[in-house]
Parts: C-alpha cells; sequence; structure tokens
C-alpha cells in the first residue's frame, strides 16, 4: 500500500509542479517582453520583443528629455503618497472605533461600508466629476487623491476592524484602569499593534492611484496635472506617431518602486492579507 500511495504522491506533486510552472511562464514572459521591449530600436511593435537585436537605452533617454515623464511622475507620486497617508489615517481610525466603541447605528453603518465597497469606483464616475464641477475640484491633483482615499476607505475599514478585533481588549481595559483616555489607548497601544495591517494597508493604497486611469483621465485635464497613465497613453494612441518602446520604458520605470515596495515589506503584506481576513 506504501508504495502506490508515494507513486501517487510524487505523481500528484509533479502536477502541481507543471502547473505552477505553466503559471509562471504565463505571468513573466508578458514582463520579459514588456523589459525587452523597452530597449529596442526604433519605436514601433516590429522591433518589440523579449529579445531585441541592437538593444538600446535611447528610449530611457528620450523617455526623460522628449517627453514630460518627470512631472507626469512626481503628479503620480503627489497622489499615491496622499492616498496612502489618507487612507491608512482614516481606515485605522475607522476600524478601531467600529471594533471597540459600541454606538447607535453601528450595526447599519457597517452593512453600509459592506455594500459600498462591493462597487468599483469608477461606477461613481459621472457623480464625481458634477461634484468636482460644482465644488471647483476639476483638474486638481489633490481633488483626485480625495476620489481615491473615498473609494478605498470602505475596504480598508473593513480590512482594519477585523484585524482590530482580533487584538486582545484586556490591554485597553488595563490602560483605561491607568488614566488613560481613547485616543490615547489607540495611540500608543491599538495603533503599534496594528503595523502589519498599516503596512498592507499603506502599499495598496499607494499602488492603487499609482496605475489608475480612469478617474485621471476623467477628472485631470491640463498637461501639468496628467498622471503617468494618461501619459504614456498618449505615446501609443498619437494619431501620427506610436511610441511602443519608449511606452514600454515608462511602464519599467513606473513598476521599480512598487516592485521594490513589494519584495521589502513581503512579509508583513501575507501577515497583514491573513490577519484581516480572519474575523471580521
Amino acid at each position: 500500500m506504501a508504495a502506490p500511495r508515494r507513486a501517487r504522491d510524487r505523481a500528484t506533486t509533479a502536477l502541481l509542479h507543471l502547473q505552477l510552472l505553466a503559471v509562471a511562464v504565463i505571468v513573466v514572459f508578458p514582463l520579459m517582453w514588456v523589459v525587452g521591449s523597452s530597449f529596442g530600436p526604433g519605436g514601433g511593435l516590429a522591433n518589440a520583443g523579449p529579445l531585441p537585436e541592437d538593444a538600446t537605452f535611447d528610449n530611457y533617454i528620450e523617455l526623460f528629455t522628449r517627453t514630460d515623464y518627470g512631472r507626469w511622475y512626481l503628479n503620480s507620486l503627489y497622489v499615491a503618497v496622499l492616498n496612502m497617508v489618507g487612507s491608512v489615517a482614516l481606515s485605522a481610525l475607522c476600524g478601531w472605533v467600529f471594533a471597540r466603541i459600541r454606538f447607535r447605528g453601528r450595526k447599519a453603518s457597517m452593512l453600509g461600508i459592506l455594500i459600498l465597497q462591493m462597487f468599483p469606483s469608477f461606477l461613481t464616475a459621472i457623480a464625481v466629476y458634477m461634484l468636482f464641477l460644482n465644488f471647483g475640484l476639476l483638474d486638481s491633483l489633490t481633488g483626485l487623491a480625495l476620489v481615491s482615499i473615498a473609494a478605498s476607505l470602505p475596504y480598508n475599514t473593513w480590512l482594519m476592524k477585523g484585524y482590530t478585533d482580533n487584538l486582545p481588549a484586556s490591554l485597553d481595559e488595563a490602560a483605561a484602569l491607568d488614566g488613560a483616555g481613547r485616543l490615547t489607548i489607540f495611540r500608543k497601544i491599538v495603533l503599534p499593534l496594528m503595523r502589519p495591517m498599516l503596512t498592507f494597508v499603506a502599499i495598496t493604497s499607494f499602488t492603487a492611484p499609482w496605475m489608475d486611469f480612469i478617474l485621471p483621465r476623467l477628472l485631470l485635464q491640463s498637461s501639468d496635472k496628467q498622471t503617468v497613465a494618461i501619459g504614456l497613453f498618449q505615446l501609443i494612441t498619437d494619431q501620427y506617431a506610436n511610441d511602443f518602446t519608449t511606452f514600454a520604458a515608462g511602464a519599467v520605470v513606473l513598476a521599480v518602486p512598487i516592485t521594490i515596495l513589494y519584495i521589502v515589506l513581503q512579509r508583513h503584506l501575507v501577515t497583514g492579507a491573513m490577519a484581516g481576513a480572519e474575523k471580521g
């Protein structure tokens, strides 16, 4: 009985490895294609490929000299950082309030947040546009960041609440007996224990507007307010010039900070994701 069982286990392991290899090829090949294309000569798709001939850095040089990529990058960075800071601060506070404080309308509020997070933010694009038009917030990077914060707040609040529910309430009670107020308990006791989830929310909140295209396309109008997504899109949709290799170079540069953050903070991301899903 042992030999057939070992054979089945080996066959199952081999099939799992083959599946993982297939998935890796499917995921890695497009990345190799983009990186290789960024070093390809010329600007057309004919020169794009994972292993370009006559590789050159000209596309990266043209990206920063011929286009406003630096300005686009800083605009995206501003929106992403503002969204990250605002989302972390508000979702941490809201999650702690819903997890620790009992008040009238708590369940109804949580149900409303749960319903809101089921709808993608672009479904409210027309309403957001009209609100921004009436309040004079169109063509504003700060306004775009506020929309991103509002769109991510329901989901992040649920994550923070689920994580806070797993923290021992006895710590709060002991601090309250020592005379600490609620805000002091949150700032000095609960907030440090939220570090894994805070890291997870910070990274996801940074990446969402970093790669967003729909809302910036709708709300931003001036050329000096464009984000990287809009600027790169124009490189391949121009009526007279489609520069796909420069577009690939911009995509590679855009992916660098996200890749570094995910590699450095991988442990915190996994811990935060698993902890936030345990209870909510």
